[in-house]
């Protein structure tokens, strides 16, 4: 299913219902700045902890002591190669009559978004995405096992999206 490195398809641009050849759709991955959001919080996160951990036994009880300050960088630096990894996982693609969204690394997950089952789109930006200029976009719909994501977008791209998808959703609503 997969047809290669989703940066291939585009990196968030304008892409309408576009399909690839080959009837597989046009996926969209997410831009880079919501990988350089995640390793700085998991940077300040456990550099904080590595830090405490290593600092403060290292001071009080001896240099042999500061040890304790491994564990936090090895799991740092695990977390920053799985920050990638599930980034790079992260997709979406618009089809004629729904939204595809993709994600995961062990376990991959493809949730299909009806437009005609859309009952609410929505843009959503805390402090921390705000700061690295990033949106996120979430589809609610009748069934709420169904509500999907789309994070990290770029606020242009994420306007646009919503108001794609509420108009694509107040469409194929008409008929019911």
């Amino acid at each position: 299913m997969d047809t290669g490195s989703p940066h291939q398809a585009g990196q968030g641009g304008t892409q309408g219902t576009a399909e690839a050849a080959g009837g597989e759709p046009a996926w969209i991955a997410l831009p880079p700045g919501l990988l350089r959001m995640r390793r700085l919080l998991l940077v300040v996160w456990l550099g904080l902890i590595a830090l405490a951990a290593g600092l403060l036994p290292g001071l009080l009880a001896g240099p042999v002591w500061a040890a304790f300050a491994l564990p936090p960088l090895a799991l740092l630096a695990w977390g920053w190669v799985m920050t990638e990894r599930n980034w790079r996982s992260w997709r979406y693609a618009e089809r004629a009559d729904d939204l595809l969204i993709s994600r995961g690394v062990l376990w991959r997950e493809e949730t299909v978004v009806p437009y005609g089952r859309m009952q609410l789109v929505e843009v959503t930006s805390g402090p921390v995405e705000r700061h690295f200029g990033l949106a996120s976009v979430q589809l609610h719909t009748a069934a709420a096992a169904t509500d999907a994501t789309i994070p990290g977008l770029d606020p242009a791209e994420a306007e646009r999206l919503r108001d794609r998808l509420t108009e694509l959703g107040e469409a194929r609503s008409a008929g019911l």
